[in-house]
């Protein structure tokens, strides 16, 4: 659901409010994890709705990140071609750098992934 996307994202901000930062960088590493992590649900909660509007039955949502990239190369890419990449680009920054390594602490670089997340949110919403 695109709107329920929009609020993941939304709530990932929230979240990254609570992260202390001096200097530009997040001095608590925890919840911007967190953030990010929500951050990739929403780009997830995005597909998802467009898979539904176009016909692929709840049941057979993807499961796993091959999935989202085969359901991406199906029913998206006609439409957008770079958009597998810029979903790996996300999914590599975002659930892998961020959520699962908990790397990212410089705020310039979170911005621009959660800039990168609402862009890729949008175009998918066309």
């Amino acid at each position: 659901m695109v709107n329920e996307a929009i609020r993941y994202l939304e709530n990932a901000k929230e979240i990254l409010k609570t992260a202390p930062i001096d200097d530009n960088t997040y001095m608590d590493i925890k919840p911007v994890q967190e953030a990010c992590g929500t951050a990739y649900l929403a780009i997830l909660k995005a597909i998802d709705e467009y898979l539904i509007k176009h016909g692929v039955d709840t049941k057979e949502l993807p499961q796993s990140v091959d999935g989202y990239r085969n359901m991406i190369k199906k029913y998206l890419s006609i439409h957008n071609g770079k958009l597998i990449k810029e979903f790996d680009k996300l999914y590599k920054l975002l659930h892998i750098a961020g959520y699962y390594r908990g790397l990212l602490g410089d705020t310039r670089v979170v911005k621009d992934a959660f800039i990168a997340t609402r862009e890729f949110i949008d175009k998918i919403n066309l």
